[in-house]
């Protein structure tokens, strides 16, 4: 059951004006479907989407000024990444007050990353409608400037197989090796845990596909490895 959404402006430290705008922004396709509302957050995740490019553009222009577009955009992308945006979403804890359909609740919805990430984007939406730019752009900017405070540095995990097979060849000649060590879960929604292991060192990726869990693996190996662009 969701949590009262009363609660949620302590978590954010911001009141809605229009509780309904929140309500739909809160409120999953498949809660809609189920209870045969006229409204979900699609329609605002797509404007938390816009919203998102624009306060991100703005930082990381005025963040590096000598930097170039491309740089730019591709740091942008890193921030907006369905990971990222998941990230936020959790220690926010908004999918604790998600509106879910009782099918997506027992297919764990409230843990998937594309459904909290979207949920984020909807949020943001409706705070631009409620409270306008300067408002959610303050909120924002306070997570990425908590999480990420130097962009630059997420550049290497946009590929990071990629990038941790060039440091391995650079640093080892040799390539990272990746096993899957179980999968859990029902068979239609398995769960992948995959290791990865380079010169003695080793980090572990889960995910619903082999590859992505292989992914988020060497990211994580990356980061132990402390791997950055500065």
């Amino acid at each position: 059951m969701a949590e009262d959404i009363e609660k949620l402006k302590f978590k954010i430290g911001y009141t809605f004006n229009n509780r309904a705008l929140l309500k739909e922004a809160l409120t999953h396709r498949s809660y809609a479907v189920e209870n045969n509302l006229d409204y979900d957050n699609q329609r605002l995740e797509f404007l938390g989407d816009a919203v998102l490019e624009i306060i991100l553009t703005e930082h990381l222009f005025k963040l590096y000024p000598d930097e170039n577009e491309g740089n730019m955009t591709k740091m942008r992308s890193a921030l907006v990444r369905e990971e990222a945006l998941a990230k936020f979403s959790s220690e926010m804890s908004f999918p604790d007050f998600m509106y879910l359909g009782k099918g997506e609740l027992e297919n764990h919805g409230r843990e998937r990353y594309s459904t909290i990430a979207d949920l984020f984007e909807a949020i943001v939406g409706a705070w631009y409608l409620d409270g306008g730019f300067e408002s959610v752009k303050k909120f924002v900017i306070e997570l990425i400037e908590r999480d990420y405070p130097n962009p630059r540095s997420l550049l290497i995990y946009l590929n990071p197989k990629g990038s941790l097979q060039e440091y391995a060849q650079r640093t080892y000649g040799t390539t990272p090796s990746y096993q899957v060590l179980q999968t859990t879960g029902p068979e239609h929604d398995l769960i992948y845990e995959v290791e990865v292991k380079l010169n003695g060192e080793t980090a572990v990726g889960f995910a619903p596909s082999r590859k992505t869990a292989e992914t988020h693996a060497a990211a994580e190996l990356l980061k132990k490895l402390n791997i950055n662009q500065d």
